[in-house]
């Protein structure tokens, strides 16, 4: 599904990932080691590998079977990337973390341990405060002033918050094969959750293309349901005032749309008209109803996503740069997609 951009017309076109450093990606930490305890914690630095191959390596490393490491988020292989992982080893010394690294330049795979120290429990998926990206630019063509001044748009405004196209399999394979789950396919248990994921973000997505394509993905909508920023909760509907005005200027809020599942819709009145009207046709509704049946229930998830700390400078004349954090469970390519077509030379 080709997204609405909500900034315009395209401002460039570009390669990301020609070499894995020109997607240099940084977990922001959410608490620090306890010290002690029956788990080791690493923060690894990786390139050349995805966070399931570095977890098969600790596994084998540390003579452990690969349910006890632990990790936060995924990472991409074809980048360069600094993750933390947990091994569980109780009463047990860590190997020498000399026999882990490695730097192969024949694959292009190199691993090093920047940190280790002990604590009290796995690391359990989402324990992060977000991620920092680095990520450059290459072979730019579009004018340098045009594309500033879309950055500074996008500093400003932020960008649809949109589930990024890794979120659905190979060529969006995930939300196919999620229908047939719903319709009787065996999956495996592992897979179910990867496959009612993906048909969840295909019907939020949707729904944000719809605003998007009003113009109302960071504005309210009457009967809005709000989210505060940098948590799950949610507030509202209530009627709109100057207070909610302030606060949804200051990025301390945002406008929502629905995760589907069991249950009412909380938004109310335009909101849920233009939620419903968006997911009327047949695979929506097949969708929906899948979702339901599985036991999940109605969540929300924020329509706005700014970049923290955006930032860019010009390498060459065709090459760009560009840094900015994020919240965990957003993506980098929800922000490039606001500037072009960039093609991912990391996936061919």
């Amino acid at each position: 599904m080709d997204l609405p951009r909500a900034h315009g017309a395209p401002v460039l076109g570009a390669r990301i990932r020609v070499a894995p450093e020109d997607f240099d990606v940084t977990e922001i930490t959410g608490f620090e080691a306890s010290g002690a305890g029956e788990h080791l914690l690493l923060t690894i630095e990786k390139r050349g590998m995805n966070t399931a191959f570095v977890a098969r390596l600790l596994a084998e490393w540390a003579g452990v079977d690969e349910r006890a490491v632990g990790y936060a988020g995924l990472k991409d292989r074809h980048a360069v990337t600094r993750q933390r992982f947990s091994v569980q080893m109780p009463g047990r010394e860590a190997p020498e973390i000399a026999t882990l690294e490695r730097d192969d330049p024949a694959t292009g795979q190199a691993l090093r341990v920047l940190d280790h120290a002990r604590h009290v429990r796995k690391l359990p998926r989402g324990a992060l405060a977000g991620n920092r990206f680095v990520l450059v630019l290459r072979d730019v063509e579009g004018d340098a002033a045009t594309i500033d001044a879309r950055l500074q748009d996008i500093a400003a405004r932020g960008v649809p918050n949109y589930f990024g196209v890794q979120r659905f399999g190979r060529g969006g394979g995930n939300v196919d094969k999620a229908r047939r789950m719903f319709d009787g396919m065996r999956v495996r248990r592992d897979e179910r959750a990867l496959l009612l994921s993906a048909a969840r973000s295909a019907l939020f997505n949707r729904v944000l293309a719809a605003r998007v394509e009003s113009g109302r993905w960071d504005r309210g909508l009457a009967g809005e349901v709000w989210v505060l920023d940098g948590s799950r909760s949610v507030f509202g509907p209530e009627p709109w005032s100057d207070a909610l005005a302030a606060r949804l200027d200051a990025f301390d809020i945002h406008p929502s749309a629905p995760l589907w599942g069991r249950g009412q819709l909380r938004s109310e009145g335009e909101a849920r008209a233009l939620e419903l009207l968006a997911l009327v046709d047949g695979d929506s509704l097949a969708l929906r109803a899948g979702l339901e049946a599985e036991g999940l229930r109605q969540e929300r998830r924020a329509t706005r996503l700014r970049p923290d700390g955006l930032a860019w400078r010009w390498l060459a004349g065709d090459v760009l740069e560009l840094g900015f954090g994020l919240p965990p469970g957003t993506y980098a390519t929800s922000v490039l997609a606001e500037l072009g077509a960039v093609d991912d030379a990391g996936t061919t």
